[in-house]
């Protein structure tokens, strides 16, 4: 059998796939996060299903080829292209998901049917229900021997899509995509940060932080330096130490327990993606003994920043200007750029020095580590 086999799948009803859709793995490695469109979208789709118009084709890994080390979960299937249309189907079908209220059957225009659920439409309206559980979806079975071939089939497929950077980077087979997505099963992912991670935006904070451990040093994330990191280079473009990158994947596994026990549950600090890896970098040079102080730091200098910035625009040129606020409100523009990572980072060391001499009547600065 061929390394890469794509053919049609069996023509198969709505109602089919969804009495077998236990046996779909929705969550393969190169797949970006679930539950990206809203209500309106899916209902959208289910408008386009029972109204008859075409849908786009969906791709599926399928298992039932043959045996392939590449199926984990020994699943007769898993999505490469067309989670969130299977997704909402099954919503549809389970209930948790109802028609648009604008919603019109073109084959009888005079039923109101907007807002009617499936069981709804079984009850009243067979015939309109008949139409969505007997569609037949365009589905490609897909066998593939190496994870690479699939990784690249979900790339091409998106090609056109507005997938984001930390999305395609999550298709490149390798040990830095690995680690990364080993980081963001930490808690902190889950329970502290406020920022979006549904177009990957925790794999995108993670490959940061991995990046910055591996350079021992904050450096550019900007997108062509995270996806050649991701191919398995070095900020200078030399091949990665392996022994070093593993060293590096446990030492952010030991700041993010410290930042976990820093940060709070849907901690308002950690609403922004682009301080999150500045946020990292302190924590990993402050001294264990200062962590507990982090926090109130951080609500204090935010306070004074927002009160900086509220005079400047209030007061105008008779405001006084601080400096520390300023550069750091200019740095913050460009939250990518190796420059911006680390003079961000040098502010707060010396304003958490600050708060803790006044606070502690410090004379020297020991809170850091060397």
């Amino acid at each position: 059998m061929p390394k890469l086999k794509i053919t049609p799948h069996q023509p198969r009803t709505l109602v089919w796939w969804f009495a077998r859709r236990h046996n779909i793995d929705f969550n393969p490695p190169y797949q970006r996060k679930g539950r990206l469109w809203s209500d309106q979208d899916k209902g959208f789709l289910i408008d386009s299903i029972i109204n008859g118009f075409d849908i786009p084709k969906l791709y599926l890994a399928d298992f039932q080829y043959g045996r392939s080390k590449l199926n984990e979960k020994s699943l007769a299937y898993s999505i490469i292209d067309g989670k969130q249309r299977l997704e909402t189907v099954f919503d549809f079908f389970e209930g948790n998901l109802t028609l648009n209220t604008d919603f019109v059957f073109r084959n009888d225009p005079g039923l109101r049917l907007g807002g009617l659920g499936l069981k709804d439409l079984r009850t009243a309206y067979p015939f309109v229900a008949e139409e969505f559980e007997n569609f037949n979806f365009d589905i490609m079975s897909v066998y593939a021997e190496d994870e690479n071939d699939i990784n690249e089939l979900f790339v091409r497929l998106n090609r056109s899509k507005p997938l984001t950077g930390a999305e395609v980077r999550n298709a490149i087979s390798g040990p830095v995509t690995e680690l990364i997505r080993r980081l963001t099963e930490h808690t902190i992912f889950d329970e502290s940060i406020r920022f979006s991670t549904k177009r990957a935006g925790d794999q995108n904070a993670a490959a940061k932080i991995l990046l910055f451990e591996y350079e021992d040093k904050p450096v550019s994330t900007k997108k062509s330096v995270l996806d050649n990191f991701a191919k398995g280079e070095s900020v200078d473009r030399k091949k990665l130490d392996r022994s070093r990158l593993e060293l590096s994947a446990r030492r952010v596994l030991d700041t993010l327990n410290e930042m976990e026990e820093a940060f709070l549950p849907n901690d308002i600090l950690l609403s922004s993606a682009g301080l999150f890896p500045v946020y990292y970098w302190l924590v990993r040079a402050v001294r264990p003994e200062y962590q507990d102080d982090i926090r109130p730091f951080l609500i204090w200098f935010e306070m004074e920043r927002k009160k900086h910035r509220d005079d400047q625009k209030d007061l105008g040129p008779e405001a006084v200007v601080d400096q520390q606020f300023a550069r750091y409100d200019t740095l913050n523009r460009s939250t990518n750029d190796a420059i911006s990572h680390r003079g961000r980072f040098e502010i707060l060391k010396a304003a958490f020095q600050a708060y803790l001499d006044e606070r502690y009547d410090m004379t020297s600065a020991l809170s850091f580590r060397d």
